[in-house]
């Protein structure tokens, strides 16, 4: 046995020695911890909204002031799972402040988040927010737009394609007409239809079929591989019907679906390790923000980023009962249909389109190629166009395009009517006749007045300002796991957790700012 020196003096130390009068677990918290801050804010919010998702009838519940600021210091702390939140209420000296000591179960937590959050955490989200706003931290007037893929928590190898589905559709349609045929070939006369056409068949339409087709082959001298069709037929393509059937209905304007969470969508993620371009289940999750502050958010099941922009500032307008008056975004929103939005709302768009940088890279060259159209004077009084060589293009038509989301663009049709000798008809034109070109006039507009606006010194401060404040507040929320992945399954449950993730981060940033 090792001896001890004398001459050492240690604190007295017993594990199990009690305590007169217990500690206050405040005093164990710095004045700075972003705990504070959580408890702070959520006790000033209005959480009423909250109350109406309760019933007056059982036991007392938990109180939902307490589960909302686990909840939210969870997500500050990157803890989402409820049953690491239910250990973390039990030994975390932070959690444990928070709860007053109460100790609520992961079912506990995991319903309040699931149910009782559905109507009003978005609600909560814009309190907080105009809670910053007061205090002068951001300013929701002015917004950065941007968008990124976020993983769902889902198989990504369960998924289900919409090309698929209509192919395999249309190939029992076209089985089905080749039996019929077939049938009527055999015992025109013993069948007693007339011609049918199978396009789309119903499951109820497959059985009828089939029936009519075995009763008119009835004694007749059938290939054996038809009267395996048959049976193959009968038993297994009613229930592929109405299989494909419930699928579309799960697409819907989808193109795909994972099977364990249906309502993710597969896409490219910008987070491509292999560099293979791998589909994966996700959600496009859209955000606007003001120095670093998350103002709004909003997720999409569809990867383009150009038709998020409408339903997203619509979801703005019901937060703060106006639109933005300024918005900053890169080319992927810049559509005639986004345009066309936001001048309707009074909101100052800072938008890029396609081609914008081209365009000004273009016009710093000496030896610069104009376009086609850029050659051609427009004279507005007679709406015509006139050509390098002087000819006037006559219009002589309107052309409507409807996009995939309904919105209707006209492209104005201009016609020469005398290209024939011209010495710059081979370059001008390909193939024979008379040049003709399609203008999409508003579009136009609309990229001549946001190139004015980009190209000012207000726009290209904007510009900046946009590539140093939205990128930054993705990489915080994918930080360690962050929103890598999403915890929760389902559109209506991604849409709460993504708004705790706001409201987290928005307390993370409060509570830097004033340390």
């Amino acid at each position: 046995m090792q001896k001890q020196d004398s001459n050492i003096v240690f604190k007295d130390y017993d594990h199990n020695q009690l305590m007169l009068l217990p500690h206050n677990l405040g005093d164990l918290l710095p004045s700075e911890h972003p705990v504070r801050v959580v408890s702070t804010v959520v006790d000033k919010i209005n959480i009423q909204p909250i109350f109406s998702q309760y019933s007056n009838m059982g036991a007392s519940s938990y109180h939902p002031r307490m589960l909302l600021k686990v909840l939210i210091y969870g997500y500050l702390e990157n803890c989402y799972s409820s049953r690491k939140l239910e250990k973390a209420v039990r030994e975390n000296i932070g959690f444990m402040w928070l709860s007053g000591m109460q100790r609520p179960d992961h079912n506990t937590i995991n319903r309040f988040r699931g149910e009782k959050l559905r109507e009003v955490i978005r609600e909560i989200f814009s309190q907080v927010v105009l809670m910053l706003y007061d205090e002068g931290l951001l300013d929701i007037k002015d917004v950065y737009t941007d968008g990124t893929k976020i993983e769902a928590n889902a198989n990504r190898y369960t998924f289900v394609w919409g090309k698929a589905v209509k192919k395999s559709r249309e190939r029992i349609a076209k089985q089905l007409q080749e039996l019929w045929d077939y049938a009527a070939d055999t015992a025109k006369e013993e069948l007693g239809q007339p011609e049918e056409k199978f396009e789309n068949p119903s499951p109820q339409k497959v059985l009828e079929t089939v029936e009519k087709i075995n009763t008119a082959l009835q004694g007749k001298e059938v290939d054996p591989k038809v009267r395996q069709k048959l049976r193959y037929a009968e038993k297994n393509w009613p229930g592929k019907l109405a299989e494909y059937e419930q699928k579309e209905k799960t697409l819907l304007e989808r193109n795909s679906y994972s099977k364990t969470d249906e309502d993710a969508t597969f896409m490219r993620m910008k987070e491509d390790h292999m560099k293979n371009g791998q589909l994966k289940p996700g959600y496009n999750l859209q955000l606007s923000t003001h120095g670093h502050f998350v103002v709004n958010y909003t997720l999409h099941q569809k990867p383009n980023d150009t038709t998020t922009l409408i339903p997203h500032i619509d979801a703005y307008r019901q937060m703060y009962g106006a639109y933005p008056e300024t918005l900053t975004a890169d080319a992927g929103y810049g559509s005639e249909e986004n345009y066309a939005a936001l001048e309707q709302n009074g909101t100052s768009a800072y938008v890029k389109y396609n081609y914008f940088h081209k365009e000004l890279r273009e016009e710093n060259k000496k030896n610069r190629e104009y376009r086609l159209l850029e050659n051609l004077y427009y004279d507005s009084q007679k709406d015509r166009c006139i050509c390098p060589m002087g000819q006037p293009m006559e219009r002589n038509g309107t052309r409507t395009r409807t996009t995939a989301t309904g919105y209707k663009q006209e492209y104005a049709r201009y016609t020469a009517s005398k290209c024939v000798g011209c010495p710059l008809a081979a370059s001008c034109r390909p193939g024979k006749g008379n040049k003709t070109i399609e203008v999409n006039r508003a579009l136009e507009r609309y990229k001549s007045e946001a190139k004015q606006k980009l190209t000012s010194p207000e726009g290209i401060q904007k510009r900046k300002q946009r590539a140093t404040d939205v990128e930054p507040v993705f990489g915080h929320l994918k930080q360690n796991k962050g929103m890598k992945r999403y915890v929760l399954r389902g559109l209506e449950k991604v849409e709460i957790e993504t708004g705790l993730h706001a409201i987290a981060h928005n307390l993370s940033r409060k509570a830097a700012k004033a340390a």
